[in-house]
């Protein structure tokens, strides 16, 4: 059953990406992230009540809760360059940073974890899909610095650097707590980061202002990051983060698709190319 939330978590965070670009179109990156953050709480705690797991709380280690809470603060800084990096770049280019959070994942569950199944088959997959993300962020031909930058590679380079600690801090935080109320608890983390750097980027009178269009997708993408949360922690709880961390990532697949018939975002022969190798490298770590 693992695979299967692996698999809706990546459904649901490829989605996530396209109405978040759509979000974010006339409202700062920041803002939104601490709007949409605020619905994945709400989202966060039914499913807790919904399974009845709420009084479990206080039996929580304390051991737990710091890896949760490190976890949250990982995940914060992951969302806050993610978002960003989707404001001023393309999502095609985007995207594969960020997934590439995937190879340094793999990395730090077979040094800290002991995950050294396969070994030899996940080394030779990070190496394909090192290739594969390295071909899709080249610039196309007649691209210029102008309509190029590089801010939006480094926003989204810090987002894979974080994703990939979250998804290590996530595996050890959820070790004693049911998986639903575990995403509850690392979520509320998020949201106080979250208003902490609206607030200090002096960008809460922005609220108010938030276009209807906007806010509706930003609400929307917070749902879609809800479901795709508790589907990855959930998967975590029952399988390996070398492997859930893969899955989960093939959702790079659902964007980009999205990415095409939305915003007819067109990849070049190398760039896809490269998706083939990203999803090649991905499948073969799962040997």
């Amino acid at each position: 059953m693992w695979v299967m939330y692996a698999l809706g978590s990546a459904l649901f965070a490829g989605i996530t990406a396209i109405l978040a670009k759509i979000g974010i179109k006339e409202t700062s990156s920041n803002v939104a992230t601490a709007i949409r953050t605020g619905v994945v709480l709400l989202f966060a705690w039914l499913m807790v009540l919904i399974v009845g797991s709420q009084g479990t709380i206080v039996a929580l280690s304390s051991k737990t809760l710091v890896f949760l809470i490190l976890s949250g603060l990982a995940t914060g800084a992951s969302w806050l360059c993610y978002f960003r990096a989707l404001q001023i770049g393309n999502v095609n280019k985007v995207a594969p940073v960020d997934k590439s959070s995937t190879i340094l994942t793999v990395l730090l569950a077979i040094v800290f974890l002991g995950e050294t199944k396969s070994l030899a088959a996940r080394l030779a997959g990070i190496a394909i899909a090192s290739v594969g993300t390295y071909l899709m962020i080249q610039k196309k031909a007649g691209e210029t610095k102008t309509t190029v930058g590089n801010r939006w590679l480094v926003y989204a380079a810090l987002s894979a650097i974080f994703a990939s600690l979250t998804s290590i801090l996530g595996k050890v935080g959820i070790s004693g707590v049911e998986s639903n109320l575990g995403t509850a608890i690392r979520t509320m983390v998020v949201l106080v980061m979250a208003w902490i750097v609206v607030f200090v980027t002096r960008e809460q009178r922005k609220v108010k202002g938030i276009p209807r269009r906007d806010l509706l997708f930003i609400c929307l993408s917070g749902i879609a990051t809800g479901a795709s949360w508790l589907c990855f922690y959930k998967a975590l709880q029952g399988g390996p983060a070398s492997l859930v961390a893969p899955i989960d990532k093939l959702s790079i697949v659902v964007t980009i698709a999205a990415a095409y018939f939305l915003f007819k975002e067109r990849l070049t022969r190398k760039a896809l190319v490269g998706l083939v190798l990203i999803v090649l490298g991905t499948m073969i770590m799962l040997l």
